[in-house]
């Protein structure tokens, strides 16, 4: 079948995502919303159910304060592509898990719901399209998720007709991991390090020379014991002693620094 394609203008095909939450936005109460990056806007979506093919299923770790949060992405084909987004330990993940592992033919329409529960809580339940008929599995609360997930996105990968891409994680850069677990370890700021390499016309510290690498990690390391020594001279030289030189002789950067940091946490609370 050919399928006219329409010139001119026209928006990227872009996925929309569609979050999960039980709110009220002006009045309106929605059990799930899309979301303007652009305007920084909450949309909700008061539609009850999406129709369409699933036809991925994956994790994502995504960031938030500090920390990787893992979401689990329901890809759907309709009208356009649609990503359910929502967190993999919240009760709509895990009802929707227990209904799709009940589904042997993904090849067929189905429809995604989302249903109130208790305060906040949603659920989603699942229905085949054709038949209108709610495909159903027993709670468990105890189930074996990860098992469920592979057997889900095995049927997925195996029964479809539709030639599926696979996504391939891109290898995270040794240095912007570096970063990454420095960062964490001192509880630096997110936001700070951004502003940092925004300021050096740069996205990722893999963007730049290793010695501003450097430079950004000392100064997270320096505001982090700013209030650990009596001047900034005194946390300087101490960063030296310990970290670099410690490095220097062949030492686990990451290692040096915790234990840094424990010696000027012991040294302000009298321990040594």
């Amino acid at each position: 079948m050919t399928t006219e394609i329409k010139l001119g203008l026209c928006q990227p095909p872009e996925p929309i995502y569609l979050y999960v939450k039980n709110g009220e936005l002006s009045g309106e109460s929605y059990l799930w919303y899309h979301y303007n990056i652009d305007k920084d806007k909450t949309i909700p979506v008061l539609e009850r159910g999406l129709t369409g093919y699933i036809s991925e299923l994956r994790l994502t770790a995504k960031e938030f304060k500090g920390k990787d949060n893992i979401k689990l992405d329901i890809v759907v084909r309709a009208d356009e592509i649609y990503i359910v987004r929502t967190g993999i330990e919240t009760n709509f993940a895990k009802s929707f898990l227990l209904a799709a592992s009940s589904v042997q033919d993904f090849d067929k329409p189905l429809i995604i719901s989302v249903a109130a529960g208790e305060e906040n809580v949603v659920f989603c339940r699942l229905y085949d399209a054709v038949t209108r008929v709610r495909i159903r599995r027993e709670w468990d609360k105890d189930a074996d998720w990860a098992t469920i997930i592979h057997d889900i996105q095995f049927r997925l990968n195996g029964t479809s007709s539709t030639p599926k891409l696979s996504v391939v994680p891109q290898p995270v850069h040794p240095q912007d991991l570096r970063v990454k677990q420095i960062r964490t370890l001192l509880d630096y700021p997110l936001d700070l390090v951004r502003e940092w390499l925004e300021f050096q016309n740069v996205s990722n510290p893999s963007q730049l020379d290793i010695s501003k690498i450097d430079e950004l990690i000392k100064t997270m390391c320096l505001a982090w014991a700013s209030d650990k020594c009596e001047s900034p001279k005194d946390a300087e030289s101490s960063y030296q002693k310990e970290v670099i030189n410690a490095v220097g002789n062949g030492a686990d950067e990451l290692t040096a620094i915790s234990a840094w940091m424990q010696q000027l946490e012991a040294v302000k609370t009298g321990a040594v």
